[in-house]
């Protein structure tokens, strides 16, 4: 958090915890490293596969669920509950799991489990086969069942990707619409270092005088006299994709050089994202099969003249970062690489971050089972209850086509080691 006067922030956090205790703020992600992701693949309503219905948790959920203590949504349950976990190949989530436990065996209710982990990998000369990685988990963890705040146990599953962007560290008519990094007025407070009630809240803006007021939204950000200029690192020939990119969090950027520029989720701006997807549909301008990602970006091509309007509609707007080349994947929440297809984004209020899951569903837009071990390396605005979760399914076109298409009903089975407490109310 940067420094403001004392008795500034007191009087702030005063006021806003009074507003904040009887609303919901969209940022509800825990202090942790760059996230990958901001929101669910499109922000746009999919149609669901017939016979499932899961759907967001409602505002008046949320502030059920912010009541709740940690984790107290798990519930106990046996290895044999568990839908499917002997159809997948265990071993495929080894390497995802040994990038939780890089940073988990420093934690004392993770690190017996993270070093039995680390004597198997040791052990072995490839990843363990799977049968040793099911006994790994069986004689180092307990599972939980995940419900939701009604009791119950089927939820929301929806996906996200890794796009891959043209840009230039110089702009240029063809390179014209900038990346920025978080500009140096920008003042985020963590609501929960005064009033322990409101954690998981944040609330971001500037100082003008002595008073905290709102960021600047993205219609003041992205004009010709933007109040974050000079904060520019990279620029990219579509605008577009720059849109997209702030939904995804992180991406790729081919350089026109010739090289490959990796960036990652940096800070937000405070202002509460709005689906341009769900406004098309309220306009008319889409059905709502129409609205997937790939129907918002062909819209978009179509109705250039419309564009900065819409786009300027979500206030909400992203900055990022420039990350280490050679990374294995974006980094998610938990300060780690993701991994495509064994790593999801998770509410950490339910689901710790890190922990081994087991995600019951289906293949996007489909009924074809999808059941597989994935680790809680990620959260996400969107992201919100105790089932619920988001895929990601890797970097380019191709993961981008199954993270927009990716709206499923699913269950979810969390592994804690054992002796793990879990908080009741």
């Amino acid at each position: 958090m940067k420094k403001i006067a004392q008795n500034t922030l007191l009087v702030v956090l005063t006021l806003l915890a009074t507003a904040c205790a009887n609303t919901t703020t969209k940022p509800v992600t825990p202090p942790a490293p760059p996230q990958a992701k901001c929101d669910c693949a499109s922000g746009a309503p999919v149609q669901v596969p017939a016979g499932s219905k899961p759907a967001e948790a409602s505002a008046e959920q949320q502030k059920q669920m912010a009541k709740l203590s940690d984790y107290s949504l798990l519930q106990t349950a046996d290895w044999s509950d568990i839908d499917g976990l002997q159809l997948d190949n265990l071993s495929l989530a080894w390497p995802a799991w040994m990038q939780s436990c890089s940073t988990l065996v420093n934690k004392p209710m993770w690190k017996n489990a993270c070093s039995a982990a680390q004597k198997l990998n040791s052990d072995t000369a490839s990843k363990p086969p799977t049968q040793a990685v099911l006994s790994y988990f069986q004689e180092n963890f307990s599972v939980y069942k995940t419900s939701n705040i009604d009791g119950s146990e089927q939820g929301l599953i929806t996906g996200y990707y890794q796009p891959v962007l043209k840009g230039s560290r110089t702009k240029s008519a063809k390179y014209p619409n900038p990346l920025y990094t978080t500009p140096d007025d920008l003042i985020t407070v963590e609501l929960d270092s005064v009033f322990p009630e409101l954690k998981y809240k944040r609330v971001r803006g500037r100082l003008v005088g002595n008073k905290l007021v709102p960021y600047y939204n993205r219609a003041e950000i992205e004009t010709d006299a933007s109040p974050v200029k000079g904060r520019e690192f990279v620029y990219i020939d579509d605008i577009i994709d720059v849109f997209f990119l702030q939904i995804q969090g992180s991406g790729v950027v081919q350089l026109d050089t010739g090289e490959q520029m990796y960036v990652g989720y940096a800070d937000q701006n405070g202002h509460t994202y709005n689906s341009i997807g769900r406004l098309l549909i309220e306009r008319g301008e889409l059905t709502l099969p129409q609205a997937s990602m790939q129907g918002i970006k062909n819209w978009a091509r179509n109705n250039l003249d419309k564009l900065r309007d819409l786009l300027n509609q979500n206030p909400s707007y992203v900055f990022f970062r420039e990350l280490p080349a050679g990374l294995p994947g974006p980094l998610g929440a938990l300060g780690v690489p993701i991994l495509a297809e064994r790593s999801v984004a998770v509410d950490p209020k339910f689901v710790p971050l890190g922990a081994p899951v087991f995600l019951s569903t289906t293949e996007p837009n489909s009924n074809k089972p999808l059941k597989r071990l994935m680790m809680a390396q990620d959260t996400g605005g969107a992201i919100k209850g105790g089932v619920r979760a988001d895929f990601f399914w890797g970097a380019g076109a191709a993961a981008g086509a199954k993270a927009g298409a990716m709206k499923q009903a699913g269950k979810i089975w969390v592994f804690l080691p054992k002796g793990f407490v879990i908080k009741t109310q």
